[in-house]
């Protein structure tokens, strides 16, 4: 998946010479979190969140007009070190991005115009649905060998019971690099019949763990 598939591209801006009490009042009023500043050419020039207005308040009050720090511009408050991403990057990637330099947001920047951004919610969203945990279903962990083939043989097994499946996921075992594990969404809310033909076929699964199902 790439990133113009979930990336919000009805933006709210500013420009630098807007002041903080506006950036507040529009982040409320459109409940926000995010504000990319762009210039007249809609360039990305900076990025204010709601943390840098908290931060730059003397009190608790985010929008109390009597504070003069709300007359100040957001030139004076912006992040401007920013990194972006190219409509064309792979979710996968700034999902890396977010994770190793802590951001909130990524704005998307194409032939140098702002042209969307993704947020955490947007990529939590995107896993949700990638994984089907937002629809009925059963999730069932095994443990493989870490060589190939495995997923193959597996989702063989699984569909062989006609059941639908959803989405995979591998990852490794902590415990022993050897092994890995394989995660599978299914359309059922009856998996013993599987977790049965798992087992018999000499698989280790992990959950879920039935009692009264041999090992």
């Amino acid at each position: 998946m790439i990133v113009e598939e979930i990336m919000k591209t009805e933006l709210t801006t500013l420009r630098k010479h807007h002041t903080i009490e506006e950036a507040c009042r529009l982040m409320e009023e459109k409940r926000i979190r995010h504000l990319p500043i762009v210039d007249e050419d809609n360039q990305l020039v900076g990025l204010v969140t709601d943390r840098d207005i908290r931060d730059a308040m003397p009190s608790r009050y985010l929008c109390n007009p009597d504070q003069e720090v709300l007359n100040h511009t957001l030139e004076t408050l912006m992040t401007t070190d920013l990194i972006t991403c190219h409509p064309l990057d792979f979710v996968e990637e700034i999902a890396a991005l977010f994770y190793e330099h802590s951001i909130g947001c990524l704005p998307i920047v194409k032939e140098h115009k702002l042209v969307g951004i993704v947020t955490e919610t947007d990529l939590l969203h995107t896993l949700i649905a990638l994984t089907g945990a937002h629809q009925p279903g059963s999730q069932i962990e095994v443990k493989v060998p870490n060589k190939g083939g495995m997923l193959n043989q597996v989702a063989s097994i699984i569909s062989a019971r006609k059941a639908n499946i959803s989405s995979v996921l591998v990852y490794p075992y902590e415990k022993d690099e050897q092994y890995k594990i394989l995660v599978f969404r299914v359309q059922t809310m009856n998996p013993i019949s599987m977790i049965e033909d798992l087992k018999k076929a000499g698989f280790h699964v992990l959950w879920p763990n039935l009692p009264g199902v041999s090992s």
